[in-house]
């Protein structure tokens, strides 16, 4: 195992156990432990980062198909609209209203051929976006499930070496115990974090009726509201069409990142909404750290953090984004830097 983390715990163990068999392979256990952990998220974390990459630029894609499309189809109103105007004028000039209209035929035709053309690579483009996805979410599953026992393997050894040897250990051994549990804890959080990424668009719930405020007043009793931070919540708030389990995801980790990221003395938070026809318009204002401009689509994708922080794992804005996405709305950001930030997304009523 490490030689420096070897000799670390060595110091904190009596030395008539040194030679003891047991504690060799208590070192053992540890660093093979240790060391497949590692290696396996690490795995996982490039896989995971590089598909939600791919899936983004994936979706981009589709948008540019989507307003080609959208143009096409203008063309062919103007077509039309045209057509209609020889009708009109048709007793006028019969002859040059047939020249005109087989012209017209072969600019139908072409736009035909055009539309079926992006179609077919709009297909093959989803096709293989479905598959990436399952792919990754397979993979996830497996990996994740091959990390829990080591973990698990971890964080058993380092409570029993705590409990036993307690009162032989000083306290620099103690923070060294702490700092691996600490270690562990975030490891077992990130693990989590991403299967629940991978499992919320594939997860089969049914959509009905939810109120938003029932969703919020859950959330917030779940947290630990820091004494410096207060949450302002209307009174009233809209009814809108999901499944518990994604709304509590999304409030929760756009919540949380705005406690997280709020370095004010005195942090506010506020939540809202707007009537916008077919859909509630929420938003959630803060008046934290905000965030530059050019990071605002970058926040959206997995493993993408703005800080070296290390509670933070990169993955809740991600998920944010994939329920609303999965339930045919919109989110979008504005923020000042160091004056704070605010986040509006759209549901469906």
């Amino acid at each position: 195992m490490n030689p420096l983390l070897k000799r670390q715990l060595r110091k904190y163990v009596p030395k008539e156990l040194h030679d003891n068999p047991d504690l060799e392979r208590f070192f053992d256990a540890v660093h093979r432990s240790y060391t497949t952990s590692d290696e396996q998220f690490a795995m996982l974390q490039r896989a995971t980062k590089l598909s939600s990459e791919e899936l983004f630029e994936a979706n981009e894609k589709l948008k540019n198909e989507s307003e080609s499309q959208k143009e096409i189809i203008k063309k062919l109103k103007n077509v039309i609209d045209t057509l209609n105007s020889y009708e009109l004028n048709q007793n006028e000039n019969q002859e040059n209203l047939e020249l005109d209209s087989l012209t017209l035929v072969d600019l139908i035709d072409n736009q035909t051929k055009e539309i079926l053309k992006i179609n077919k690579q709009r297909d093959k483009l989803v096709a293989s976006l479905e598959r990436q996805n399952q792919e990754l979410n397979d993979y996830t599953h497996l990996v994740s499930h091959d990390l829990k026992s080591p973990l698990q393997s971890i964080d058993a050894l380092t409570t029993w070496l705590q409990n036993d040897y307690n009162e032989l250990l000083d306290e620099n051994g103690q923070q060294t115990i702490k700092l691996i549990r600490s270690n562990v804890q975030k490891m077992d959080t990130l693990v989590k974090g991403i299967l629940k990424y991978s499992s919320i668009g594939s997860v089969e719930k049914d959509f009905y009726k939810v109120d938003t405020k029932e969703i919020i007043q859950r959330v917030i009793e779940r947290f630990k509201i820091p004494t410096n931070i207060t949450i302002a919540i209307p009174e009233k708030l809209p009814t809108v069409t999901g499944d518990h389990f994604r709304l509590e995801e999304l409030f929760g980790n756009l919540l949380k990142n705005a406690i997280k990221f709020n370095d004010k003395p005195t942090g506010e938070i506020t939540i809202g909404y707007t009537d916008k026809d077919d859909f509630w318009e929420f938003y959630i204002q803060d008046n934290g750290k905000g965030i530059e401009e050019k990071y605002f689509k970058k926040v959206f994708i997995a493993f993408q953090k703005l800080e070296n922080n290390y509670k933070s794992t990169g993955i809740g804005l991600s998920i944010v984004k994939k329920i609303i996405d999965l339930y045919e709305g919109e989110i979008w950001i504005e923020s000042t830097p160091t004056e704070g930030s605010t986040f509006y997304f759209t549901l469906k009523k």
